[in-house]
């Protein structure tokens, strides 16, 4: 039923972004000054969130929380066309509910106010593209061996990447409409998000296209991004 799936998506993606946002203030306000213990502190809590989240609502719409992963989902046959559009609003939406779930909890002075860290450059640019290829490499090739294993291997992996790109892998055009709206930090300046997404749909691409190559097969297990199976099994028939 996409209901389900929409508020699934919506529900998920809102505490994805509670906690990316949420424990980005936690950790500027116990670390400061130490900008790498924040960062380390945001990254573990990112990880685990996504572990859990997709774990949770996998089952129910696939826990894509990423119009990235969706729109390569869709490409390859693992969501209808028909559905993505209602996706990637209930992503966005969800994002920036979760911004303003965060704010509310940290007692921020609005819900969302325009964020002024600066994410600009070609360096920040590659690395979302970076990012964003590795993320659906990961997600492919799990998908197509141990369809159980993605949650661990997405929050594995992104834990990995908020470290080894500069720009802290947003990895989620969602996500980074988002966190332009939060002046904390974990934002960035909403004229260096376009970039940010045009990157990241660049990598999403790409990744799908090598594997589309590297394992021809590719559309046959595009429905089990996230192991789905166990909810079709409860449906009535």
């Amino acid at each position: 039923m996409l209901l389900k799936k929409v508020v699934a998506e919506m529900l998920g993606t809102a505490l994805l972004l509670a906690a990316v946002v949420g424990s980005g203030i936690m950790a500027d306000e116990l670390a400061r000054p130490n900008v790498a213990l924040a960062l380390l502190a945001n990254t573990v809590a990112t990880g685990a969130a996504l572990v859990a989240l997709i774990i949770a609502l996998g089952s129910i719409s696939g826990a894509h929380f990423n119009p990235a992963v969706t729109l390569a989902d869709a490409s390859q046959g693992g969501l209808p066309w028909r559905e993505v559009p209602a996706y990637v609003a209930a992503q966005v939406v969800g994002a920036f509910a979760g911004v303003a779930i965060a704010h509310v909890m940290f007692k921020q002075p609005a819900l969302f106010f325009a964020s002024r860290h600066q994410r600009d450059g070609i360096a920040q640019l590659a690395s979302e593209f970076v990012a964003t290829f590795g993320l659906l490499a990961v997600i492919w090739g799990s998908a197509r061996r141990r369809p159980g294993l993605v949650p661990f291997a997405v929050g594995a992996y992104i834990t990995a990447a908020y470290w080894f790109t500069s720009s802290t892998s947003f990895a989620n055009p969602a996500v980074t409409m988002a966190r332009a709206a939060s002046d904390t930090f974990v934002g960035i300046r909403p004229g260096d998000a376009p970039g940010f997404i045009g990157a990241q749909l660049a990598g999403a691409a790409a990744a799908t296209a090598v594997f589309r190559w590297l394992v021809p097969a590719l559309p046959k297990v595009a429905d089990r991004v996230v192991d789905r199976r166990a909810s079709d099994e409860e449906e009535p028939s």
